[in-house]
C-alpha cells in the first residue's frame, strides 16, 4: 500500500513514535500496538542529537533512543523486525541520510530504507530549495518525500514545497515545536483552506492529543491527523513508572483507537471529499 493509499478510505491517523524509545525490544512492542490500535501510516523517528523541530517531549525521546543504543543501521534492523502491514515513514533529519554510507548524499540511505520496507520520508530540516537531490533519490527508489507546511508557508515557497511533495503534506497546526495540547489551534482551517488547491492529502499534526481533537480536526477538511507527543508521553511515562512494556503498549493502543474513532467520527460531519483523479 503506498501513503496516498492509506487515505482512500476515510481519514488517516498517523502516529509518531521514535525508534527504539526507550529500547529496542519494548519499541517494537509499542509500534506494534499503534497498528493494532487502528493506525494507516506509522512514522517512526530515527533520532539525531540536535531535533530542531521536536518539543521537550520527543527531545527527551530522541535522547533514551540514542541511549539505547539507536542508530542508521540499527534503525533499519529494526525496521525489518517490526510485525506491520501498514506503510511506515522515517522522519528524520538530513544530515543522518547525507552522510549515510560510503557514498555522500542521499542516494545510499534511501535506497537502503526502500529494501527494508520504509514508503517515505519526513525530514524537518530540509528545505525545499535543497530538496532536490532526495526528491531524486526517492524517484528512483519509489518512495514519497513529505513536507511540513507551517502556517507562515505561502508564496512561491508554498509552490516550491507543493511541486515536490508526495504521499501526503504534513499541516502543522500551530506555530512553535511539537508538544501535546489541550486545545486545537484556529489556525488549523485557514491552513487547510490555503492548500485546498494542491491535490494532495492533508494531515494535520502538531499538538492533536485526544479523540475529540482528532474529530475537530478531521471535521475542519483535514484528510488525516499526525499524533506523536500525546503517545510518547505514554511511553515516557511508563519507563518513569518501571511499567512493563505489555501494559504500556496496552495504554497506547487505546489512546490509538480513541484518536482513530475521533477520525472517523468527524469525516461524518463534513461533506464527502471530492474524487481525486
Amino acid at each position: 500500500m503506498s501513503l496516498e493509499d492509506a487515505f482512500a478510505d476515510g481519514p488517516a491517523f498517523i502516529p509518531y513514535l521514535a525508534a527504539g524509545d526507550p529500547d529496542y525490544e519494548s519499541s517494537l512492542k509499542y509500534v506494534e500496538a499503534l497498528e493494532r490500535g487502528g493506525a494507516d501510516i506509522i512514522e517512526l523517528g530515527l533520532p539525531f542529537s540536535e531535533p530542531i523541530a521536536e518539543g521537550p517531549t520527543i527531545q527527551n525521546a530522541v535522547v533514551r533512543s540514542l541511549e539505547g543504543g539507536m542508530t542508521p543501521t540499527r534503525f533499519f534492523e529494526f525496521v525489518e523486525d517490526l510485525d506491520v502491514s501498514v506503510p511506515l515513514v522515517c522522519m528524520t533529519y538530513y544530515n543522518l541520510i547525507y552522510r549515510y554510507g560510503e557514498e555522500s548524499g542521499p542516494r545510499p540511505f534511501v535506497e537502503k530504507a526502500a529494501e527494508v520496507g520504509i514508503e517515505g520520508f519526513v525530514v524537518p530540516d530540509l528545505p525545499a530549495e535543497e530538496a532536490g537531490p532526495l526528491r531524486e533519490a526517492c524517484d528512483e527508489f519509489g518512495l514519497d518525500l513529505v513536507f511540513i507546511v507551517a502556517p507562515t508557508t505561502r508564496g512561491e515557497r508554498l509552490d516550491r514545497m507543493m511541486e515536490q511533495v508526495s504521499g501526503y503534506v504534513y499541516v502543522q497546526a500551530r506555530l512553535g515545536t511539537t508538544g501535546a495540547q489541550s486545545s486545537v489551534s484556529d489556525q488549523t482551517g485557514s491552513s487547510l483552506e490555503r492548500l485546498a488547491d494542491y491535490d494532495v492529502p492533508k494531515a494535520v499534526g502538531f499538538g492533536i492529543s485526544s479523540g475529540d481533537h482528532a474529530e475537530r480536526i478531521v471535521a475542519s477538511g483535514a484528510d488525516g491527523i499526525i499524533v506523536g507527543s500525546a503517545l510518547v508521553d505514554i511511553v515516557a511515562d511508563g519507563h518513569e513508572n518501571g511499567d512493563d512494556a505489555e501494559t504500556v503498549a496496552d495504554r497506547l493502543e487505546t489512546l490509538a483507537r480513541e484518536l482513530k474513532e475521533g477520525a472517523v467520527a468527524g469525516a461524518s460531519q463534513r461533506p464527502p471529499h471530492p474524487e481525486r483523479t
